[in-house]
């Protein structure tokens, strides 16, 4: 590796811990859903887990689900904490705020596209799969930029993991999910001159017992 060739940096990727509407499997988009009671305890543990590792920053989504995790992380560590409103969920326009058996009841043809991972499609007054992609990738990138063979920590909500997990293992977006994004599960990427790669994916051991 040459002199001037950029150092890996290590990211620990975390969801938001529960909400009342991941319970009712509503979706919640860019609506600013509190954290629920077992949220509040996920992200308590997670803190514990947290105590005295090395961060050098904290960078949430600036809805309070996710800040309210993010820290949690950044009081165990004493990074600085920076809300980034690009790590937002995916904006789901008319499906905000209803249940995946709502859109299909409302929109059975639009559901389908959603449900098949259309990459062009967005719901009305939505984001699609693309442009959301877009935008995770470009955020990441750019946090990560800032912090070159440092350690930071991207708290977001389950469809920013989802895009950075294919990302990191080159899954194509419209392909099946098979892979998890718990509430407030550790996640760690690294990201160097390939770009991102998967290190280890959904560490719950914090949460056992809740």
């Amino acid at each position: 590796m040459s002199a001037d060739a950029p150092q890996a940096t290590q990211v620990l990727l975390v969801r938001h811990g529960e909400t009342d509407w991941n319970t009712q499997t509503r979706l919640q988009g860019h609506t600013d859903i509190p954290l629920n009671a077992r949220g509040r305890a996920q992200v308590q543990r997670l803190g514990e887990a947290m105590q005295g590792q090395q961060l050098d920053a904290v960078y949430s989504s600036d809805l309070q689900r996710a800040l309210n995790t993010a820290r949690a992380i950044a009081e165990a560590t004493g990074a600085p904490l920076v809300a980034e409103p690009a790590l937002r969920e995916r904006r789901f326009g008319c499906f905000e705020g209803l249940t995946y058996a709502e859109v299909e009841a409302r929109w059975p043809d639009d559901a389908r596209r959603w449900r098949l991972r259309e990459p062009g499609f967005g719901p009305t007054g939505g984001e699609t799969l693309l442009d959301f992609h877009a935008r995770c990738l470009a955020v990441a990138e750019a946090l990560v930029a800032r912090h070159a063979g440092g350690h930071i920590a991207l708290v977001a909500h389950g469809g920013v993991l989802d895009s950075l997990y294919r990302a990191a293992t080159r899954i194509p977006l419209d392909a099946p999910r098979s892979w998890r994004m718990a509430n407030a599960s550790l996640n760690r990427l690294l990201h160097g001159s390939s770009g991102f790669m998967l290190v280890g994916w959904d560490d719950h051991a914090h949460l056992q017992g809740l």
